[in-house]
C-alpha cells in the first residue's frame, strides 16, 4: 500500500470528495473492484473526503453514478500537477524529481532499527549484538535474512526467551523477551539431596521426602547439604528417594560506606546550551562548534529521525546536543549528618535487594568515626525459603 501511494505522488492523485446517502456501498464497491483510496476521512454521514489516482478517477466517477453519489474534485496533488505549475522553474523540478528518486531508493534500505523489549526489561549490549549479527541501520533490505540473525544472536545470548524480527517500511522492529534464570529441574524420579543455596540459621525444616540433615538453630553454608536423599528402614534399609522439604532460615544482607566529613559535590547550575547538527546515515555535520562555553557541564545528546510516515524513516536525522553547566560544591558534614546520609544510601541499596519487605525480622547498624569520616554498615536479617536440588552422584 505505501509503494502504491508513493507512486501515486510520482503519477499524480486527486483529493476528491463524495456526497450521497449510499456512502458505504461506493467503499465497498471500490474495494471490489482494487481501487486505491486512502486518507479516507468522513465530514458527516453523508460526505466523504478521500484520495484517489488520476487514472482510476473516472472508474470512481461510475461507481459514485451507479450509487447516486455526487464526486467533486477538492484539490490536485502530485508531481504532473507541480510540473504544469511550475514548468518554468526547471532547478525545482531537477531538485525534486532528484526528491522523489532518493526517497524510493531509501525504501530499499533499512534505516532505522526499533528494539521493544518485553515489560521493559533492558537487556545488555543487545543493540550491539543485533548490529553484529547483521541488522543495522543502512542495511539493504534484500540481504536480511530475520532467521539467520535471530538463531546468531540466540546462540550467543542465553538471556533471551523469544526474539522476532519484522520489517515494515524502512523500519525495523525487533520485539524480546528476556528469559528468566531457573535452577536446573530435575525429575521426580532422579535421586537428589537438598543442599543450601545460602548462608544462615536454620528456623524452620519440613520433610517431606528424605532424611533431614540439619535441624532448628544449625548455622549452614553455601553448599552444606539440608536434606539427604535417602531414607533407612528398619527392615528395607536405604533406600534412594529425590528429596522434597520445606525450609526457612535467617539470612543476612549487609552493605557498607564510607561518608567523608568533608566532600565535593557536583550539581547544576540550571543554565544550558543547546547545539544542532544534521546526520545522513553515520555522516553528521555540526551547525555549529561543538565545545561548550562552559567549564564544567555534562552532556546529553538526543537523536529524531526525520520519516515520512510511521515507519517510512530517511536516512536523515537532527542531533540535539544538550550541554548542561554544573559546578563543585564543598560540603561539610557533621558527624551526625555523615551518619544519617550513610544509613539512607545504604537502605535504599538493600530495600532494591530484598523482594519481601515482611520478611525483614532484624536492622543492624553499625557506625565506626575515623578521623576523616564516619564508617557504616547495614545489615538486615531476613526470613526466607532455602535450598536447591542436587543429584546424587554414586
Amino acid at each position: 500500500m505505501l509503494i502504491k501511494i508513493i507512486f501515486s505522488y510520482i503519477l499524480g492523485f486527486l483529493k476528491i470528495s463524495v456526497k450521497g446517502y449510499y456512502i458505504e456501498r461506493f467503499i465497498n464497491i471500490c474495494k471490489n473492484n482494487k481501487i486505491t483510496i486512502w486518507n479516507l476521512k468522513r465530514k458527516d454521514n453523508i460526505e466523504l473526503n478521500l484520495n484517489v489516482r488520476i487514472k482510476e478517477f473516472k472508474e470512481i466517477s461510475k461507481i459514485a453514478k451507479k450509487t447516486g453519489c455526487k464526486v467533486k474534485i477538492k484539490n490536485k496533488k502530485g508531481i504532473p500537477f507541480l510540473l504544469h505549475k511550475y514548468k518554468k522553474r526547471k532547478i525545482f523540478f531537477i531538485l525534486l524529481i532528484l526528491l522523489v528518486l532518493i526517497i524510493g531508493l531509501s525504501s530499499c534500505f533499512v534505516w532505522n532499527v526499533e528494539i521493544e523489549e518485553e515489560n521493559g526489561y533492558e537487556l545488555e549490549n543487545i543493540r550491539e549484538d543485533i548490529e553484529k549479527a547483521g541488522l543495522k541501520s543502512g542495511v539493504f533490505k534484500g540481504k536480511i535474512n530475520t532467521k539467520e540473525i535471530i538463531n546468531k544472536i540466540r546462540l550467543e545470548r542465553k538471556d533471551i526467551a523469544w526474539m522476532g524480527i519484522e520489517l515494515k517500511g524502512t523500519n525495523a522492529i525487533v520485539k524480546l523477551v528476556k528469559s528468566d534464570e531457573k535452577p536446573e529441574i530435575i525429575n521426580e524420579d532422579e535421586y537428589c539431596n537438598i543442599i543450601s543455596d545460602k548462608e544462615g540459621i536454620i528456623t524452620k525444616i519440613s520433610v517431606q521426602n528424605g532424611t533431614a540433615n540439619v535441624k532448628v538453630g544449625d548455622t549452614v553454608n553455601i553448599g552444606d547439604v539440608l536434606v539427604n536423599g535417602w531414607i533407612e528402614g528398619k527392615f528395607t534399609g536405604i533406600r534412594y528417594v529425590h528429596s522434597l522439604a520445606e525450609i526457612e532460615a535467617k539470612v543476612w544482607y549487609t552493605e557498607s560506606i564510607k561518608i567523608p566529613y568533608n566532600a565535593t559535590e557536583t550539581k547544576y547550575t540550571g543554565n544550558e546550551e543547546e547545539k544542532y547538527g544534521i546526520k545522513f546515515n553515520n555522516f553528521q555535520i555540526n551547525f555549529t562548534k561543538k565545545y561548550s562555553k562552559f567549564k564544567i557541564y555534562d552532556t546529553i545528546e538526543t537523536e529524531n529521525k526525520i520519516k515520512l510516515f510511521s515507519d517510512f524513516y530517511l536516512p536523515i536525522s537532527i542531533v540535539k546536543t544538550t550541554y548542561k553547566e554544573q559546578e563543585k560544591v564543598e560540603k561539610t558534614y557533621t558527624v551526625e549528618e555523615a551518619k544519617n546520609i550513610g544509613i539512607k544510601q545504604l537502605e535504599e541499596k538493600l530495600d532494591g535487594k530484598i523482594e519481601n519487605k515482611d520478611n525483614i525480622v532484624n536492622k543492624n547498624i553499625n557506625t565506626y568515626e575515623q578521623a576523616d569520616g564516619v564508617l557504616v554498615y547495614v545489615t538486615y536479617e531476613v526470613l526466607e525459603n532455602i535450598g536447591t536440588n542436587e543429584k546424587i552422584a554414586f
